[in-house]
């Protein structure tokens, strides 16, 4: 099969060649023909599958039938990175056609956003919470709206849009196409999908299982030696480019100093960094400049970067899900990708949830030359001195102020 199958717009072919298309994609030859035909669609697809031109070129067909500057399409997404990659995927099969498209997200002055609305878009592509903004004050303005995308429907409740995406659903009109796309149907997204769609067409590939070009390592280890183990991993293997998991922001921003430390070229992506470092972080990871990137998985959410060569749990995530999103990141395009995952005694169960969604268990490893017998520091007792007390009567300055008050 091939994209000429489709009927597409002529006009449409240019920047499928340039996007380098070739045959669709399994999410595409389902969803691609569903969408044409105007039905709602629920898609069950991971990151990586090609997913975003499974909507943006149904989207761009239907909007070469007519022309003017009202917002036609809005397709809604849980963070700033995908909202710039599906931004850019719209401009790259749209490259000869006139069909403006902006990308609305916080983090970034608002005024550049506010002209191009004003100016006219056919396309917003749009985090919630920026998009909200703009819609009570008046600047974003969709009650002409024919298409609907919710992409990663599961994450944006994952982060707690959902309040948000309901208070948007007002302000669209209620005759539209609709499309929702989710790696996982938690009960919260079915209730959302039975409220917002039409007699949906479901298209559900690759399903809970990540894909089958990715290795799988598990590092039995005790939480004080991750960080000498993760660097022992380095040294043994040949890593090009590594994309290095942690749970927390403080932790990516402190594991990236000690990384540093050792000499190699590291930068980090997590909620603290602006947008404009988080861009540099990016364009570094993809050209090289940068042989791991640490990130935390709100950050690193729809990451479409295919030289990634290994993915490193630094900490198991929270749920199984979110694993086999971590570990997506790698062995794309069918190149193939290794996930090395260090599990401390407290990780059992969600290794048990992993390896039912797997359907095997997964091999454990330990490093020969790697000493795993290392106590854990005693830290000395604290220095921090007594709370000092008004000595006159008896109460400290805080309990003073509060009756000077």
């Amino acid at each position: 099969m091939n994209f000429n199958e489709f009927n597409l717009d002529g006009r449409l072919q240019a920047g499928i060649k340039h996007a380098g298309f070739k045959q669709p994609t399994p999410i595409q030859a389902s969803a691609i023909p569903l969408a044409l035909a105007g039905h709602d669609l629920i898609g069950t697809a991971q990151t990586g599958t090609g997913k975003t031109a499974a909507f943006v070129l149904p989207i761009l067909h239907k909007l070469l039938k007519g022309k003017g500057k009202r917002t036609r399409a809005l397709i809604i997404t849980p963070t700033r990175e995908l909202a710039e990659q599906i931004h850019q995927t719209i401009r790259n099969l749209s490259r000869k056609i006139h069909i403006r498209s902006v990308a609305i997200y916080g983090g970034v002055g608002a005024n550049p956003q506010i002209e191009a609305l004003h100016r006219g878009v056919e396309i917003v592509v749009a985090c919630p919470g920026r998009l909200l903004d703009h819609i009570n004050n008046k600047h974003a303005k969709l009650n002409d709206l024919d298409v609907l995308v919710l992409d990663e429907a599961d994450r944006m409740f994952d982060m707690g849009f959902l309040p948000d995406i309901k208070r948007i659903l007002q302000h669209v009109p209620a005759k539209r196409q609709t499309m929702l796309f989710s790696a996982t149907f938690p009960k919260e997204i079915e209730r959302l999908a039975s409220q917002t769609l039409h007699k949906p067409q479901r298209v559900a590939i690759g399903l809970a299982r990540p894909v089958h070009t990715v290795e799988h390592t598990l590092y039995p280890v005790p939480q004080h030696l991750k960080k000498g183990l993760l660097i022992k991993l380095l040294e043994q293997t040949d890593t090009n480019s590594v994309l290095i998991f942690t749970r927390t922001k403080r932790r990516a921003q402190r594991l990236a100093k000690q990384l540093q430390r050792e000499d190699y070229k590291v930068t980090s992506l997590h909620s603290d960094r602006t947008q404009g470092q988080r861009r540099s972080a990016l364009k570094g990871f993809k050209e090289g400049r940068y042989q791991i990137m640490i990130a935390t998985d709100i950050a690193a959410r729809g990451l479409d970067i295919d030289s990634i060569s290994h993915v490193v749990n630094y900490d198991m995530p929270d749920t199984a899900d979110a694993y086999i999103h971590r570990i997506g990141r790698t062995g794309r395009a069918k190149r193939s990708g290794e996930a090395f995952t260090m599990v401390t005694p407290d990780d059992r169960d969600m290794v048990r949830k992993i390896e039912k969604i797997m359907k095997q268990e997964l091999p454990r490893q330990t490093l020969p030359d790697f000493d795993y017998t290392v106590p854990k520091p005693e830290y000395p007792p604290s220095k921090r001195k007594p709370r000092q007390h008004n000595q006159r009567n008896g109460h400290s300055r805080k309990s003073q102020r509060a009756r000077q008050r």
